[in-house]
């Protein structure tokens, strides 16, 4: 497995800082080539997971260890990001939520709780689950996958390997080879990052496509923080001409940008 390979560099704990700094950025520079090289593949799961949330479906992320806590990251991002619910894309983590922090031992061994802890969210037929294992071969996100294929539920999965086990479950399944890690077989490293780079890609396109986002602006984010509300009144000053206090006044009664914006274009 490339990924378990030995390390391209040797002697490690020898090499000064400077010399971690060039090496780490040595392996990290072929991460987007290696993405770049999937990309077709990628295609065919936003194409079809985009019709399974248009007709009200949810995604759901699957993962043991750093693969589970980057579904759990990029789900949480989803609602101040895109203002969709926080339910619309859920993060599920081997050992449950406690294991966001601290590793549960042997989770990742567990072939019957996977679909468990989906079913546990009354899982259906227009929900997407996208499984990460960036082994490819995670028996807790394979047997789910497994279970959801066998009722009809649409499955996903992202892989740091070539010809995974993950593949052959999968029905829409994305292999990234990143090959060795800097330090051998720690996938938190290249595997990591480029999972975190096509969850990326799916999360941003499939909400673009699902109208969650105007020319190049974040339409529906939610107003959290003095920034957001800042970026949302200079949003709306763009679209309708108003000054800054009437923009910003309208965009807090309003709640977001895109409600903003309709309602100065309907007085």
């Amino acid at each position: 497995m490339f990924t378990e390979s030995e390390s391209n560099f040797k002697n490690l704990d020898e090499l000064s800082t400077l010399g971690l700094m060039e090496g780490i950025n040595t392996e990290d520079k072929s991460v987007a080539l290696a993405v770049e090289s999937a990309i077709p593949t990628i295609v065919k799961l936003v194409d079809a997971l985009y019709i399974k949330m248009l007709n009200g479906g949810r995604l759901f992320y699957m993962g043991a260890g750093t693969s589970g806590r980057l579904g759990v990251v990029d789900a949480s991002e989803c609602p101040p990001t895109f203002g969709v619910p926080f339910d619309k894309v859920i993060g599920i983590m081997a050992g449950g939520d406690g294991a966001i922090r601290k590793a549960v031992e042997f989770a990742e061994d567990d072939t019957e709780q996977g679909i468990k802890d989906l079913m546990a969210f009354n899982l259906n037929e227009n929900d997407f689950v996208l499984g990460i294992a960036a082994s490819g071969r995670t028996p807790y996100v394979l047997s789910a996958l497994k279970a959801c294929n066998e009722m009809g539920i649409a499955t996903g999965g992202i892989a740091c390997n070539s010809n995974t086990l993950l593949r052959e479950v999968a029905q829409f399944p994305i292999e990234v080879v990143t090959g060795p890690e800097f330090v051998t077989g720690s996938t938190r490293m290249k595997a990591g990052t480029a999972t975190k780079m096509v969850l990326n890609m799916i999360t941003t396109s499939v909400m673009i496509k699902l109208g969650h986002v105007k020319g190049n602006k974040m339409v529906d984010m939610q107003l959290t923080n003095d920034k957001l509300i800042d970026r949302g009144t200079k949003m709306v000053m763009e679209e309708t001409g108003l000054d800054y206090n009437t923009a910003n006044a309208v965009l807090l009664k309003e709640g977001s940008v895109r409600k903003a914006v309709d309602k100065i274009i309907n007085w």
